[in-house]
């Protein structure tokens, strides 16, 4: 498919093209009001469990049960974030009023309570948003389902939908993703870069954070002594990550779990919205050359934004959200 043209679309001006503004403004100040969760949780095949945040569009009659001829959207946050994040409440805000039942899950550890085992979440993990899926659609019965997911909640919506291709559940009609850093690689050298180290040291101290209370429950399996050698995400992803998530190394880990590498396998129609400003992505995050002869593959690339900001000039909605709206409109 062609890449797709970014309408017009402007900034605030008190972001003064600023793209680092443009991703930490709305993280720290957006507030999303009126979006009300009840929560269920389910076990995972391994002893584990994941938290989901359900927001029903119900009648009173209904108040108890969901209704499974409604549509629904499940949505996947990013990297240390929550179904609590703004990105996700304003995501499902817009679509609970399109019609939409919303459903933003927790990937393991991200809840408000520690999960139960040495693992935590990555990028490709996919068979955590496999079993989410499998849930809404098998035991409540939704047969219209999308899927949005933002940076690594965009990683797992992407490779989700490449390593599935043909044989992905005919209930899941379409995709989006934004602000996604599809080549893991390259998108840690970035954030190593000394103007880009306020991103890294904000995450890796939350992440440092589980490693320590891990380290408390279960020293025999865990330690966080080696936390003192980690100033960048390969060191993190070298010592924990890849070896929590049965990768060789940082470098293993990248080469198997980026979507960059599943984008091909792409069998419904996915779009995905990288901004040209975005501080966390590389030349690599726009792949152009691969959307151009994609039947399914939508690539739209704003100039503006930054990373998971996308908030747009005098409008309550982000520009996210306006076009996911745009996107899931024909269902």
């Amino acid at each position: 498919m062609p890449i797709v043209q970014t309408r017009h679309y402007k900034t605030p001006f008190y972001y003064f093209g600023n793209a680092h503004l443009q991703t930490i403004m709305p993280s720290f100040f957006r507030k999303i009001e009126g979006v009300s969760y009840h929560r269920e949780r389910i076990d995972t095949p391994d002893g584990d469990f994941l938290d989901l945040d359900w927001a029903v569009i119900k009648s009173e009659e209904e108040k108890e049960q969901i209704n499974p001829n409604k549509k629904l959207l499940i949505v996947s946050h990013g990297l240390e974030g929550d179904s609590g994040r703004h990105y996700v409440k304003g995501l499902i805000k817009v679509m609970n009023r399109e019609g939409w039942d919303g459903l933003g899950w927790n990937c393991r550890s991200c809840s408000g309570e520690l999960n139960r085992l040495p693992r935590f979440y990555h990028h490709g993990d996919t068979p955590d948003l496999d079993l989410v899926v499998n849930h809404a659609v098998k035991v409540h019965g939704y047969q219209t389902v999308v899927l949005a997911g933002f940076s690594l909640g965009g990683s797992m919506t992407l490779k989700y939908f490449g390593e599935r291709g043909e044989n992905i559940l005919p209930q899941i009609k379409k995709g989006i993703a934004f602000s996604v850093p599809c080549d893991l690689a390259a998108c840690s050298d970035e954030l190593a870069k000394p103007s880009k180290l306020f991103y890294t040291r904000r995450f890796l101290n939350k992440l440092h954070k589980k490693i320590r209370k891990k380290a408390e429950i279960m020293p025999d399996k865990i330690s966080a002594e080696l936390i003192k050698q980690i100033r960048i995400f390969r060191d993190f992803d070298n010592i924990y990550s890849s070896k929590l998530h049965g990768f060789e190394d940082a470098a293993d880990y990248y080469r198997k779990v980026s979507s960059l590498f599943f984008l091909e396998g792409i069998r419904r129609p996915v779009l995905l919205i990288n901004t040209l400003n975005d501080p966390f992505l590389t030349p690599s995050c726009f792949p152009k050359e691969i959307a151009e002869d994609h039947q399914y593959l939508h690539l739209e690339m704003p100039a503006q934004g930054g990373h998971v900001g996308f908030q747009i000039e005098g409008q309550q909605e982000s520009y996210a959200e306006m076009r996911a709206k745009e996107w899931f409109k024909e269902f």
